[in-house]
């Protein structure tokens, strides 16, 4: 099983659940690109800290969690969902991967590539529209307009900027993946 980002339903609106997510652990990395493809090149980088491209920041024992040839490494593991956020600049995008619950700051490994970078998110209240099908950028912004238009109608007021949010393997069939679209609001 595959660990999933919690988070606490405080209301259901029609169009969204408004939820409270703790603060938690992330490794991201920057990258150029059309939405689609953005996915791609941060994975690789990101998926290469996780697999032990680190440098770890506690005693991990060896028969379990080390990878061959990379003493000092620490592999972690995958968490749901990827997220994926607008950068500062069009065609700019962060992809991040949540990081398990069992890591601190001072116990989570440091990224071996300088592409990779890991922080804090600190807790936050936030709108997410559930639905299924393809990782497409028209798919994902037409369910950020309509979760946006439905935020507002209920009286809150967006503090940040849409995640994408993808909880399944791109081999799993187009009409059963999870997405969600996730918006930072006011408390």
């Amino acid at each position: 099983m595959t660990e999933r980002q919690p988070y606490r339903v405080v209301a259901r609106h029609p169009g969204f659940e408004l939820r409270r997510y703790p603060a938690h652990l992330v490794a991201e990395v920057r990258v150029e690109g059309s939405f689609e493809s953005a996915g791609n090149a941060a994975f690789r980088p990101l998926a290469r800290y996780l697999s032990g491209a680190n440098r770890s920041r506690r005693a991990v024992p060896v028969v379990t969690a080390v990878a061959p040839g990379s003493a000092g490494a620490e592999r972690i593991a995958m968490t749901a969902p990827v997220l994926q956020e607008e950068g500062e600049r069009p065609g700019s995008w962060v992809v991040r991967f949540v990081m398990p619950a069992g890591f601190t700051p001072a116990t989570l490994p440091e990224p071996a590539d300088p592409l990779v970078h890991t922080r804090e998110v600190p807790a936050q209240l936030a709108a997410a529209m559930r639905f299924s099908g393809r990782w497409t950028a028209r798919a994902f912004e037409r369910r950020a307009t309509a979760l946006g238009r439905a935020v507002t109608a209920a009286g809150l007021r967006p503090t940040g900027a849409v995640r994408y949010a993808r909880f399944d393997p791109p081999w799993k069939p187009w009409f059963l993946r999870r997405n969600e679209v996730v918006l930072p609001v006011a408390e």
